[in-house]
């Protein structure tokens, strides 16, 4: 194998959890709270299915190729050329959703924080440490996540000092409006669910194979949890009108004071978002990188790490001319986008496989 480097399944669920709400926790209460209302927190229940539903379909089509990632058995599946051609359109997939992360992390940092910083070095600067992570390999982000996860997780638990300013009815009368609002607003956050696809592009580098499942379900019901978690946040302190806020948890944490001098605390929560958008941008750098090498056939990945690291830059600034194109693209596109690629085009691999297989059985006992 190119990878020569092994993780356990805990690795890979901490990586994994990241990757889906790093950003999910930023735009897709606005988003969803346009549909759902003050009923938004039951939406990722709702789209965490898809989550288990992709969780099963990546971890089938590892136990008939445990070895190998999505880019090269789809050529066992449907043919050389026609898996040729799929992982060609995977690798773009990659670089395109890379992109937008980036461009997603650019957009909130600067339009926060830095707004004379220019993007290309806000962007670079972060695509560059990715790159470093990367050509350490699979164990480097593994041991990455195991320090750093952690630390992503601790802004949420400050949500605590905001209870004088919760308003409980605020989240009353629960599904006034029966079910249909939350299954439209988990129309958006079932595609960062669908995201857990990724472990394809893991599992073959596990020490623990058999846990590997169970790893990954566990991975998308903390993801659900934490956005319920913070939903219910939204809902408590602005009711229902999370939807006027582009960044609703951010906005959360200005709200926070105590005692007058434990004030200001948005550059700390910066400081540890940052840490979950390293890891999603790196395991989606690393599938792309490690994906094109596969493709290529080469014997090691390393080389490639720079360039392709520029490529993604390059595609970060491109992918979106501003700030508001992104977020209807986010809110429109994205929730058919990357459900295709990460659900729908796996689901037919893994059916095919299926049926491949007890084709040979019959042939067999013919």
């Amino acid at each position: 194998m190119i990878e020569k480097g092994k993780i356990s399944s805990f690795q890979m669920a901490l990586l994994i959890v990241p990757t889906i709400i790093a950003t999910a926790v930023l735009v897709v209460p606005a988003i969803t709270g346009k549909f759902a209302g003050r009923d938004l927190w039951i939406s990722p229940i709702l789209a965490s299915l898809n989550g288990f539903f992709t969780t099963f379909i990546a971890y089938r089509l590892h136990k008939y190729f445990p070895k190998e990632t999505v880019i090269q058995y789809s050529g066992h599946i449907i043919g050389r050329l026609p898996g040729k051609a799929i992982g060609l359109v995977y690798l773009f997939f990659f670089l395109h959703v890379c992109g937008i992360i980036c461009r997603e992390y650019a957009d909130f940092v600067i339009g926060s924080f830095l707004p004379k910083t220019p993007m290309t070095i806000v962007i670079g600067s972060l695509v560059l440490v990715c790159a470093f992570a990367i050509h350490g390999g699979v164990e480097v982000l593994g041991r990455a996540a195991q320090l750093l996860v952690p630390l992503f997780m601790l802004p949420p638990l400050l949500f605590f000092l905001l209870l004088q300013d919760f308003k409980i009815e605020n989240i009353f009368p629960i599904m006034e409006h029966g079910i249909m609002p939350s299954l439209l607003g988990a129309v958006v956050p079932q595609a960062w669910f669908s995201e857990i696809f990724l472990i394809s592009m893991l599992l073959p580098f596990l020490t623990d194979h058999e846990k590997g499942g169970k790893s990954s379900m566990a991975a998308v019901i903390f993801s659900m949890f934490i956005l319920v978690f913070t939903n219910i946040v939204n809902i408590f302190l602005f009711g229902g009108t999370v939807s006027a806020y582009t960044y609703p948890v951010f906005t959360a944490f200005r709200y926070i004071g105590l005692a007058s001098f434990f004030e200001h605390l948005e550059s700390f929560v910066i400081a540890f978002w940052v840490l979950g958008i390293f890891i999603k941008i790196a395991v989606f750098y690393y599938a792309f990188v490690l994906g094109t090498a596969q493709w290529l056939r080469l014997s090691d990945y390393r080389p490639l790490t720079l360039p392709l690291g520029f490529l993604v830059t390059i595609f970060s600034i491109w992918v979106s001319p501003n700030e508001q194109d992104m977020s209807k693209f986010l809110g429109t596109i994205i929730p058919f986008y990357i459900p295709t690629f990460m659900t729908f085009i796996p689901m037919l691999l893994l059916l095919i496989a299926i049926i491949r297989k007890k084709f040979k059985k019959k042939s067999f006992t013919t």
